[in-house]
């Protein structure tokens, strides 16, 4: 689950950053853009930024993404992604993006870390395929058709704390986070592409009902607008609290959600509240 065993905590704020898009099937266009509002979430003071899922292609079909997968290590995403770090001085959750699978006709939904020098630290496989029939609407969508399943949780050392990565359809699954939290997690990082319809009906209950189980932050990125292919994704990309209070948000389109994560404050929180600790199943 980790990519190193829980270490010193880190004190103090942070300012970080979700990115919102409305990624197209033009993958340079989407990493141009990605770019400019990464840039832009510096100036801003942000020293972590996360991308939304899919930020750089919502192809026309599911099978697009095929096309521009990539292997780990190498590739026009991968490289942009690094650039974007290092040249920002800032650490990049990178969204997700097509990592070459197993199978030859399927990839991975992976979440790329990248530290403020560029380097690659850390990768999430989506573990939870959504492969669903939106009810009250004509909506069907099947990930494991194109998308093979990731098999571990990720939480991870930062310089800001204890970071853990799922993404979007992840956000139903609570006992994904419960084994996070018994990873020492102080705030989580969740892109995301929740749709129009399905956003409306459960994204801010899910981010906020994630922070206060856990008593963590988290930084949830999302798509937000109307694409080319069609769909139409929920936005309102936000900030939230250990005590599931909405810290900084973004209704729709194309922007930068800032805020700070206090650690010093969860802690106080924590030790107040210690829900945590009076858990009688442990999730291991």
């Amino acid at each position: 689950m980790s990519t190193n065993s829980p270490g010193a905590k880190a004190a103090g704020k942070t300012i970080c950053a979700a990115i919102q898009m409305a990624s197209s099937p033009n993958v340079s266009a989407n990493l141009m853009e990605a770019e400019r509002l990464v840039a832009k979430a510096a100036e801003a003071g942000a020293k972590l930024v996360a991308l939304p899922e899919n930020f750089a292609l919502m192809g026309q079909h599911d099978t697009d993404k095929l096309a521009h997968a990539e292997r780990e290590g190498g590739g026009p995403i991968q490289e942009s992604l690094a650039r974007m770090a290092a040249q920002n001085g800032v650490w990049v959750v990178g969204g997700t993006m097509p990592i070459a699978g197993e199978a030859p006709n399927k990839v991975r939904a992976a979440c790329l870390v990248f530290d403020d020098q560029g380097k690659q630290v850390a990768r999430y496989d989506k573990i939870h395929m959504f492969d669903v029939n939106v009810p009250g609407s004509e909506e069907q969508y099947r990930e494991s058709e194109t998308i093979e399943a990731g098999r571990h949780p990720l939480v991870l050392d930062t310089p800001f704390g204890r970071m853990g990565v799922a993404i979007c359809y992840d956000l139903r699954f609570p006992e994904l986070f419960r084994l996070m939290a018994a990873e020492s997690m102080d705030f989580l990082v969740v892109p995301a592409a929740f749709t129009a319809k399905t956003g409306a009906a459960h994204w801010e209950l899910l981010i906020r009902a994630r922070a206060v189980e856990n008593l963590c932050y988290v930084i949830a990125p999302n798509q937000g607008g109307f694409h080319v292919n069609g769909r139409e994704t929920f936005g309102h990309s936000m900030l939230v609290g250990p005590w599931g209070e909405i810290l900084a948000s973004l209704p729709t389109g194309a922007g930068v959600v800032c805020g700070e994560i206090d650690l010093e404050l969860m802690s106080r929180v924590r030790r107040a509240f210690p829900a945590l600790e009076h858990r009688r199943m442990q999730c291991r």
